[in-house]
């Protein structure tokens, strides 16, 4: 049996010496305090990775847990949190929010667009009277970017606190915290890192301290609490024992991509290139506007379905790709080149298989999908 090509929006693909280094024998890491410091040593390059002087944490929980753990530890009954919503993880925020007693306010913009800032700069300058506001990235189910290196800066001029999921870009698109004024940054160990799933990211400003400390009742939750992980290298105290095997993982898998001085341009090189190959082809992008560069959205041809054409690239083969779900359940598939999946070889087959296997479902092409990519990736940008 052919190994499987995981293509998809996350999980990665894992490489082998991430692997490898989550064999390395363990200890008992609440009491070890050798741990504590190669875990501290972690945080530092998380914190160089994500271009911020900011407190880094790794959290035991898959990315959804630093999207909650940011509402938990931020929102109080009745407090008013601004969600800018142009896509499902967008307005997906707003759950968080009002599970926790907030007043959760959403911002719509189109949603097959990079979020429109003149939209925003119109709405806070009428409305600006929010604890905080929410803002995603890259919003996997549809792959649309948004310019946090413009929005977080205007929320913070209103002296609103930004919290960002950068879960699907992080690593794969620039991300510069501290420039830009994030005060939470999340993210995961699953997606560009290339680390198997279990594992959050986040990045803690002192702003973003001092509102949950300042806090008029307690965070609601104890693992969603961010600020229990505040003074744990001081304390020599972890509050709750920490998977080493996965931490121990994900620390190689960031050397790797700290030593990959070319990730973002490698990532912008092969995103241009399949969707240019799409374009060039009978097959549609669902966006209009606002593309990442690790994740390419493509809309499902008329007539055929989305889950015969994954079955079908699984069997025939051996190339996983993946739909999406809620409003677009059924209408695109999503292909993700990021992390170990951003390898210009992977891509070309994957939409090898793409080509092939509609073509055996009826859909004519005029041009090799495979062929296509090649050239666009190949020119000089």
């Amino acid at each position: 049996m052919k190994e499987m090509l995981i293509m998809t929006p996350g999980p990665t693909t894992v490489a082998e010496d991430v692997r490898l280094a989550r064999a390395k024998a363990t200890t008992n890491p609440d009491i070890d305090l050798e741990f504590y410091d190669f875990y501290k040593n972690l945080c530092v390059k998380l914190a160089q990775f994500l271009k911020t002087k900011n407190d880094v944490r790794v959290l035991a929980g898959e990315g959804i847990l630093g999207l909650e753990a940011a509402c938990a530890s931020l929102t109080e009954p009745d407090d008013r949190v601004l969600v800018l919503d142009n896509g499902i993880f967008g307005h997906g925020f707003a759950d968080f929010v009002e599970l926790y007693g907030g007043e959760a306010v959403l911002l719509q913009s189109p949603e097959k667009e990079a979020f429109h800032l003149e939209l925003l700069e119109n709405f806070l300058k009428k409305d600006h009277d929010f604890k905080y506001a929410t803002v995603v990235h890259c919003d996997t189910p549809s792959g649309v970017l948004n310019d946090l290196s413009k929005i977080c800066p205007l929320l913070k001029k209103y002296g609103i606190l930004t919290v960002v999921d950068s879960v699907a870009a992080m690593g794969g698109e620039d991300l510069q915290v501290d420039e830009w004024q994030i005060d939470i940054a999340l993210g995961a160990s699953q997606k560009v890192l290339s680390a198997p799933p279990g594992l959050t990211i986040a990045a803690i400003s002192p702003a973003a301290y001092q509102i949950m400390e300042e806090r008029q009742r307690p965070i609601a939750s104890f693992y969603c609490n961010l600020l229990t992980f505040k003074d744990y290298y001081e304390k020599k105290w972890f509050p709750y024992t920490m998977p080493i095997s996965d931490i121990y993982g994900l620390d190689k898998a960031v050397d790797c991509v700290l030593a990959d001085q070319e990730i973002l341009q490698r990532h912008e090189r092969i995103g241009k290139a399949t969707r240019k190959a799409i374009e060039n082809s009978p097959l549609e992008l669902y966006l209009q506007d606002g593309y990442s560069n690790t994740v390419s959205v493509i809309k499902v041809p008329e007539g055929l379905s989305d889950q015969v054409i994954l079955k079908k690239m699984r069997e025939e083969y051996q190339v996983m790709i993946t739909g999406s779900f809620d409003s677009l359940a059924g209408k695109v598939l999503r292909i993700g080149h990021m992390g170990e999946n951003a390898r210009a070889n992977k891509v070309a087959y994957t939409l090898y298989a793409l080509q092939k296997t509609l073509e055996k479902l009826g859909l004519k092409f005029e041009k090799s999908l495979q062929d296509d990519f090649w050239q666009s990736y190949h020119l000089k940008n």
